[in-house]
């Protein structure tokens, strides 16, 4: 007889051992299937985000950029280094650390929760009967269970380029890319999105050139204008060469390097060499070997698993979250979700605004930014108001020694509500919680501009980005 749970989650990603964790909070029965595995073939939960992800990525993005403050930017500060080398072994070996220690983080929760974790792959193995959906496992131990409920959270794969397949060796994902051996001395990124950005600037502190082709013809276009213009400016200047507008042709592997014929915006045709090729272009839902078809569990035209506005799909009983559906390929969207869709289960109003979730790109300087950019608001004629404050002019920044970029407050004309928020510079990341919670309660940009913030601090430009909507800035 096989395990009955009230809830099976498929997936122990960001989304996934969340929405396992709120699910046996709230008296559930929960078991959790996670197929990734560590190199000694032990569970590794966690999803892309641990594994070859966020997690990873900004182990490596911190110790990359202490390389580079070692050898540039300690000086001003009165720190000489003599003999500045690398230990890329080391460097790899520490990002590793991080990874297992989240893993391990993990598989503790799951105990602390009483969830019971198997290590495998989930499928549907047939139609719900009386007990539920029977979810075949296959792994280390195959077995067959019945969850009453069933999550799916299953996140997404890299997207390829026809005719040039990952090898994880020449042409490489975000995983081979967290994971070069050696630094390489000529780097090629296709996709100038977070990922290409990211693995770029760690590559290039490491010492190799970097070059990034991006099919668009405008830089970052998701992100607000101003700020991206501001970007593309200081990565350029860091050594990142950016090229937009680019038509990717061939790719060709030779034995240690790779070719990219494109053509430029100019219409010019170029052909670069590159000792390693990162592509980024990109996300596509994970659905292989879910065994949707044996129950009928409907995707969309673009390969998502449909649902509702409460995540639930055509199925009684199945959800989904995360990456495997409609919205922003995000972790903490998918956790949000997984979140929303335990408490639904129990009767509760779980709830995701997808209008404040914040985005990050963690370069050197961060951008991170919440609710809608200048553009948009034009386009949906919005009568709005701007402000903003360069870090600098901020004490903190100065200190840092890192006054690049601004904070940006976008407000209706009318109401003064604050519509969006937009931040480039030293801890963006952080910075932009404030604003979140803030337009989680609807506060105005005078709320923000008469909360006492401390001084110095970083946060103080938001304050005072707030205070230029009405022209009134006090250190500027």
């Amino acid at each position: 007889m096989s395990k009955q749970f009230d809830v099976v989650v498929i997936g122990a990603g960001p989304g996934g051992y969340i929405a396992a964790i709120r699910a046996a909070q709230l008296g559930f029965s929960v078991a959790c299937v996670d197929a990734w595995e560590n190199e000694k073939g032990g569970p590794a939960p966690g999803g892309t985000c641990t594994n070859v992800g966020c997690i990873p990525s900004k182990a490596l993005l911190q110790s990359s950029e202490h390389f580079e403050h070692a050898g540039h930017a300690f000086k001003e500060h009165g720190i000489d280094v003599a003999g500045l080398s690398l230990n890329l072994g080391q460097m790899l070996k520490r990002k590793d650390g991080v990874v297992k220690q989240n893993n391990d983080g993990i598989l503790y929760l799951f105990k602390k929760n009483k969830v019971t974790f198997f290590h495998g792959r989930a499928a549907f193995a047939g139609a719900a009967g009386a007990d539920g959906y029977p979810l075949a496992i296959t792994g280390p131990a195959n077995e067959t269970i019945t969850g009453k409920q069933v999550i799916i959270a299953t996140g997404s794969n890299a997207r390829q380029l026809p005719g040039a397949e990952f090898d994880e060796k020449l042409i490489l994902s975000n995983t081979g890319a967290l994971a070069i051996e050696g630094v390489p001395a000529k780097l090629g990124v296709i996709g100038a999105g977070v990922i290409g950005l990211e693995m770029g600037s760690v590559w290039r502190r490491l010492g190799s050139d970097v070059t990034v082709l991006e099919g668009l013809p405008v830089f970052l276009g998701a992100v607000d204008e101003q700020i991206a213009k501001e970007a593309n400016k200081l990565f350029t200047k860091q050594g990142l060469k950016i090229n937009l507008g680019c038509k990717i042709g061939a790719i060709t592997k030779g034995d240690n390097s790779v070719s990219v014929a494109y053509e430029n915006a100019k219409g010019e045709a170029i052909t670069a060499e590159f000792d390693k090729l990162i592509i980024s272009i990109g996300r596509t839902p994970n659905t292989n070997g879910l065994g949707a078809d044996q129950v009928g569990l409907a995707l969309d035209e673009r390969g998502f698993i449909a649902v509702d506005d409460d995540c639930k799909t055509n199925l009684p009983g199945v959800w989904a979250v995360g990456d495997v559906v409609r919205g922003p390929m995000l972790a903490h969207k998918a956790e949000e979700e997984g979140v929303a869709v335990a408490e639904r289960m129990a009767g509760q109003h779980g709830h995701t605004n997808f209008n404040t979730i914040p985005w990050v790109i963690y370069t050197s300087p961060e951008i991170a930014w919440v609710g809608r950019t200048e553009q948009q608001l034009k386009a949906d004629g919005v009568a709005y108001k701007a402000g903003t404050f360069p870090f600098l002019a901020n004490g903190r920044a100065r200190a840092l020694g890192d006054t690049s970029g601004m904070v940006k407050f976008l407000a209706d004309a009318t109401t003064d509500e604050i519509l969006g928020v937009h931040i480039i510079g030293p801890m963006a990341s952080e910075l932009i919680s404030e604003a979140v919670v803030a337009m989680e309660f609807k506060a105005s940009a005078e709320d923000i501009a008469r909360i006492c913030h401390a001084h110095p601090s970083l946060s103080e430009a938001t304050k005072e980005a707030a205070l230029a909507i009405d022209k009134r800035t006090l250190n500027f």
